[in-house]
């Protein structure tokens, strides 16, 4: 079961109490799920297609608890992979498309490619319930323990426009960009998806991404601090081999005996410790010297080997 089916299954179970709200929702549901064809009453008849068992039946519960509809055609699909609700009552229809406002001044159907009346969302709470509805029914998130993508897939310009502009009133910065013939709503920001479960008041879904989250930036700062470890070690033994290699050519060319002590002792000791550290060299040292001190030793060292090459 992926992450962004558990958001939608809770998501699926939150029933406005308000009616505005329910309103609010529905009108997403019906912009997105919703199409005309011929019923068999010869009329228009109002088809709403889902994909999920629960969104089928909260769209149901909205139905019955904003316009008391109680007898509709509800069925699975013939494909066994969608469900149906079925209004074959043109009056109903029609009172549905007064109250979510896809009704025009001269009394016309406008259709279901525009942005939703600013009346049916004015307020935050029914603001939240219509973005519920929209991400039920076009969107999708990935699990936060592999990235953060969350998004809305429209059909049309002007709705993807009119969600990114809700996400604004929230403080939430979304993106749009055009994907073939879509146009898709996107938020990449960890912390913004936190927000938006929250807005969509799926509180599991958000306390479990955030753990999810939390996993995740600790294994990427544990790994990057071992790259930097093995990164370090790896630079440490190359300079160490470097180190070996120039006394090993100096004592076979020039001699320790012609060096001075503090130079000699620094020879000796890096040959019969060359995994040791500066500060471990440093510490063996008559008397001890700091890691900078033992830097620059070696460094004369590595210079008089240069020189003898």
């Amino acid at each position: 079961m992926s992450f962004s089916y558990e958001v939608k299954e809770e998501i699926a179970k939150h029933i406005s109490t308000a009616r505005h709200c329910q309103i609010a929702e529905l009108t997403a549901m019906i912009q997105f799920c919703g199409s005309i064809r011929r019923g068999v009453s010869g009329k228009d008849a109002l088809v709403l297609t889902f994909e999920r068992e629960s969104l089928f039946r909260k769209c149901f519960t909205l139905l019955r608890k904003t316009y008391n509809i109680d007898e509709v055609s509800a069925k699975e699909g013939d494909t066994g992979a969608k469900y149906e609700i079925v209004i074959d009552d043109n009056d109903i229809v029609w009172d549905i498309f007064k109250g979510v406002k896809f009704i025009d001044k001269d009394l016309g159907f406008t259709g279901f490619d525009h942005a939703p009346d600013p009346t049916l969302i004015k307020n935050s709470c029914c603001r939240r319930a219509y973005l519920r509805g929209v991400f039920l029914c076009v969107g999708s998130m990935s699990d936060p323990s592999k990235g953060y993508h969350l998004e809305m897939v429209c059909e049309h310009e002007e709705q993807a426009e009119q969600i990114a502009h809700i996400l604004s009133t929230f403080d939430i910065e979304a993106k749009t960009i055009c994907r073939k013939k879509y146009f898709v709503v996107y938020i990449k920001e960890g912390s913004a998806i936190v927000d938006f479960l929250g807005i969509c008041e799926a509180h599991v879904s958000l306390m479990e991404f955030e753990n999810r989250r939390i996993l995740k930036e600790m294994s990427n700062s544990i790994n990057r601090k071992v790259n930097c470890e093995t990164a370090n070690i790896a630079k440490t033994v190359r300079a160490a081999n470097r180190q070996v290699e120039d006394i090993l050519l100096i004592q076979k060319v020039y001699g320790f005996g012609r060096l001075p002590d503090n130079l000699r002792q620094m020879a000796e000791l890096r040959l019969e410790h060359p995994d040791a550290t500066l500060q471990e060299l440093g510490e063996l040292l008559t008397p001890p010297v700091g890691k900078s001190g033992v830097n620059h030793r070696l460094r004369k060292l590595s210079e008089l080997a240069d020189d003898l090459r």
